[in-house]
């Protein structure tokens, strides 16, 4: 007889819900997927900002996920909400001004864990993803190879027998 394992929520936050945000939400239901394991979450991603609402990524994170197998073109753009900090375990920032956004819109007492994504990569030696809204082709690259790296280590990290929900209030308080 099996244990029935644990369903864990995932969000994905960066500022628009554009490029970075979405480009993790795909790359970790499809590293999820290749390891078997992604009836084992809820993934989703939002922006601290409702500027792009209901639209789609940005076209060039489209493009750079379409040419390492990742369809975007499903997903829509929209804001955090307070509901999200209960529903969610983990609540993922691309970057540190995010955190602190995510910090300040948190509910008393939420239970998940809020942090920075590539906490979870110590060996990228970074702890940021960039926004490559405002640059080249090279910065969607980037993000890519870092959300990549990021997703292998994070789902490394959940599907654990000791990680995943049983350290989330204990990492939340800290």
């Amino acid at each position: 007889m099996s244990i029935p394992t644990r369903r864990h929520g995932v969000l994905f936050v960066c500022l628009g819900n554009i490029c970075r945000s979405p480009t993790a939400e795909a790359v970790f239901r499809a590293t999820a997927q290749r390891a078997g394991v992604a009836g084992r979450f809820t993934i989703d991603s939002a922006g601290t900002i409702d500027w792009h609402a209901g639209n789609p990524p940005d076209w060039r994170s489209i493009s750079h996920a379409a040419k390492r197998g990742y369809d975007l073109t499903p997903l829509r753009a929209r804001p955090v909400i307070a509901a999200d900090f209960a529903r969610f375990d983990w609540i993922l920032a691309m970057d540190r001004s995010i955190l602190r956004a995510l910090e300040a819109m948190r509910p008393a007492r939420s239970p998940g864990h809020v942090g920075l994504f590539l906490e979870f990569a110590p060996h990228l030696r970074r702890n940021e993803v960039p926004d490559p809204y405002d640059g080249g082709a090279d910065g969607f690259e980037t993000v890519l190879d870092l959300i990549e790296a990021g997703s292998e280590s994070l789902l490394a990290h959940l599907v654990r027998p000791e990680g995943g929900a049983r350290d989330a209030g204990a990492r939340a308080s800290q």
